[in-house]
């Protein structure tokens, strides 16, 4: 069985992320595939020993086909990651969501050092005095406070931390 291939994205895919821009429906062709396959793994990806093969019989093609276009979907960067999602306090670890004022100058050299971090999930560029907005997610709580003074310290520009008060599921479903 081949593997899923999480590619890594491009540094202007990466860059135009940081900005808040995407890809839109506009920009792509989906074949009828794509769409199935995209529509179904919103839903969730079956837990078995073979979840691939399960898919593909969902949607009465081969197990290759639905890898080679989740590949081909992440390498065009219409998926920009494909993976669980764990809920990182269930684990015992802990997230945030951070935010800074970062001059537009030094926005890029700024991005680099966050993103160095491994603790950091999402980095997007906002049209905001708060410009820079990101996930931390770390092992345990006190760490988050320790990876927001290491980027004050090697920015030199104060991080506004934004923990969750409350979880909402909203149950996101976006066909196509």
């Amino acid at each position: 069985m081949s593997e899923l291939k999480e590619k890594t994205p491009s540094r202007k895919q990466a860059n135009n992320r940081q900005r808040g821009e995407s890809i839109t429906f506009d920009d792509l062709d989906f074949s009828p595939l794509d769409k199935a396959l995209i529509n179904l793994l919103q839903r969730g990806l079956p837990v078995c020993e073979r979840p691939f093969a399960s898919v593909a019989d969902a949607l009465n093609t081969t197990e290759q086909a639905v890898l080679s276009r989740l590949n081909s979907l992440l390498a065009q960067g219409v998926l920009s990651r494909f993976g669980p999602m764990y809920d990182a306090a269930c684990l015992g670890g802990a997230f945030t969501l951070a935010a800074m004022a970062v001059p537009e100058t030094e926005f890029e050299q700024v991005a680099e050092i966050v993103n160095g971090f491994e603790q950091i999930a999402h980095n997007y560029q906002r049209n905001h005095q708060l410009n820079m907005w990101f996930v931390i997610a770390t092992e345990n709580e006190a760490e988050i406070a320790t990876v927001i003074e290491k980027i004050e310290t090697e920015t030199g520009i104060p991080v506004l931390n934004v923990p969750k008060l409350e979880e909402f599921y909203v149950g996101l479903y976006l066909p196509i």
